[in-house]
């Protein structure tokens, strides 16, 4: 008897599911909470954690069953395992510094290429170039979606002497973003000791740095006026671009329904322009951050950058062709955009 009643239970409850009926509990087992992991400080002004926090917003607004919880600050992942967690579907987003993939994908370096963007206005035209094309191919075929574009300009800072031609920094203990950097700065006299963004100020603090160059958004975030004496801004001869987009994983976004992809899609484009929005200004925001803590200012002439680049091609540059298969078609797309 008891038997039975279970079974008739069981079969109402699956018809009132198949008819729709008792609509807040199978609209509460459609709900999807995403999880979106980044390095930089959460609630602090970063424009990297505002695009991540923009996302969440505009998506729960959609009201399509979709969340997303935003852990800043490391508190989730290391900031070079979140590529790896992404493609195993153990990380959902991240707004990620794509060079930290390099040893996976060497083509990545690109993105964090001496002197391969310039400024803010050409960053804008690689999105769309051949050039762009092929690195996101490069993500798709990984198992990676790219929701969001971000192109950040960077500096250099140093506690020892301002960097401005390739000279300035012999001797120095360097931390450069990626091998392509680093590459360049070791051909012009540096020693390198490589570590995320995040670990900057300690490095400095504890003396295993003496400089280091990252984004202009990082070197606010992390306070690093605190600890250097010059810094030398992006201007009009910015050396240093990196692509800093927000990701998916590819099999987070294959559970989504097409209102859920549709809702997450649209927040992506209001992030992307907001960043766009914010980008220059961040230069503006470093420098003064910087003089405000009493740090020299220091800028690249063309004659520094023009210098930069020659040991970049020799570097940087000629070892990226030799090495990564069809690395100088990529570096020629990105230097025919205009």
């Amino acid at each position: 008897m008891l038997t039975s009643v279970l079974r008739k239970t069981v079969t109402a409850a699956t018809i009132a599911a198949a008819l729709g009926v008792g609509g807040i509990c199978a609209a509460s087992a459609a709900d999807i909470t995403l999880k979106a992991s980044h390095q930089w400080p959460g609630g602090k002004g970063d424009v990297r954690d505002e695009m991540v926090q923009i996302l969440a917003r505009e998506v729960e607004k959609a009201d399509v069953g979709l969340k997303i919880q935003v852990y800043p600050g490391r508190s989730l992942f290391k900031p070079k395992e979140q590529w790896g967690a992404m493609v195993k579907g153990q990380l959902d987003i991240s707004a990620f510094p794509l060079d930290y993939a390099s040893g996976r994908h060497p083509e990545f370096s690109s993105t964090l290429m001496p002197g391969l963007v310039r400024n803010h206005d050409r960053a804008q035209r690689l999105n769309n170039s051949d050039f762009m094309k092929s690195i996101k191919k490069t993500i798709n075929d990984a198992g990676v979606v790219v929701l969001a574009d971000a192109w950040l300009a960077g500096a250099f800072a140093s506690k020892e002497q301002c960097i401005t031609s390739p000279d300035s920094i012999k001797g120095q203990v360097t931390r450069a973003a990626g091998p392509a950097f680093e590459q360049m700065l070791v051909g012009a006299g540096a020693s390198i000791a490589s570590m995320p963004s995040s670990e900057i100020y300690t490095g400095l603090q504890t003396g295993v740095l003496d400089a280091a160059n990252t984004s202009s958004g990082s070197f606010v975030s992390y306070r690093i006026y605190e600890q250097v004496t010059c810094l030398t801004k992006p201007g009009a001869n910015a050396l240093w671009f990196m692509y800093e987009p927000i990701l998916m994983s590819k099999r987070s976004w294959d559970k989504l329904n097409d209102a859920q992809r549709d809702a997450l899609m649209a927040a992506s484009k209001v992030a992307q322009d907001y960043f766009v929005g914010e980008a220059k200004g961040l230069d503006d925001k470093l420098v003064k951050a910087f003089a405000d803590a009493g740090v020299e200012i220091a800028e690249m002439s063309a004659d520094d950058y023009a210098a930069w680049l020659e040991i970049a091609k020799k570097t940087s540059y000629a070892n990226f062709a030799e090495k990564v298969p069809g690395g100088q078609a990529l570096i020629d797309a990105a230097l025919a955009v205009q």
